[in-house]
C-alpha cells in the first residue's frame, strides 16, 4: 500500500518573518530509531534551525524532534545535528550561492512525500527591522481587504 501526496509535520512561519526567501529546495533526512514514529505523531519543532554546509555535506542544526513515547534506550537526542540527503552538485550550487551573495539556508517545512520524510529550505536573505515592519503592514492591509470584501458580499446577500 503506497501512499502519494505530501502529509505536513512542521512550518516554520517564523522564517518568513525573518528572512526574504529567495529559492526552495527539498532534501531527505538522515534519521535514526524511532525518530520517524516521533515525526509521525507531529513531534517536531523548526523554530531556531537552519542548515549549514561541511566539507560538501549539508547539516541540519537545531531542528528539535521529540523522543518518541513509545521509545526505549534507542531514544537519540532530540537536537543533534541530523545529515541532510542532496545530490553533491546541489549541495556545490548551495556553497556557491551561499558564499557569493551572502545567504543562509533556513528550513521551512518538514512533511511526508510518499512515506518519505522531506524537508523545504529556503536560500534566504535576512530581514532588517523596517523590513519586518513593512511585512506586517503590508499583510494588515491585505487583511483589511479581505474583511471588506467579504463584508460586502455578505450586504449583497
Amino acid at each position: 500500500m503506497s501512499m502519494t501526496g505530501t502529509k505536513p509535520i512542521a512550518t516554520n512561519r517564523k522564517a518568513y518573518h525573518d528572512y526574504f526567501i529567495e529559492d526552495k529546495f527539498e532534501a531527505g533526512i538522515e534519521l535514526k530509531g524511532t525518530e520517524v514514529k516521533s515525526l509521525r505523531a507531529g513531534l517536531a519543532n523548526l523554530k531556531d534551525s537552519y542548515c549549514t554546509i561541511n566539507d560538501e555535506e549539508a547539516f541540519i542544526v537545531g531542528l528539535h524532534i521529540s523522543p518518541y513515547e513509545q521509545g526505549n534506550i534507542h531514544n537519540v537526542d532530540p537536537d543533534r545535528t541530523r545529515k541532510l540527503l542532496l545530490h553533491k552538485r546541489e549541495i556545490r550550487s548551495l556553497i556557491g550561492k551561499t558564499q557569493e551573495k551572502g545567504l543562509t539556508l533556513i528550513p521551512t517545512k518538514l512533511y511526508f512525500r510518499n512515506r518519505r520524510v522531506k524537508l523545504e529550505f529556503g536560500l534566504a536573505k535576512g530581514k532588517q527591522l523596517h523590513d519586518k515592519r513593512r511585512s506586517l503592514a503590508d499583510k494588515d492591509a491585505k487583511r483589511e481587504i479581505e474583511r471588506g470584501f467579504r463584508e460586502r458580499q455578505k450586504g449583497d446577500a
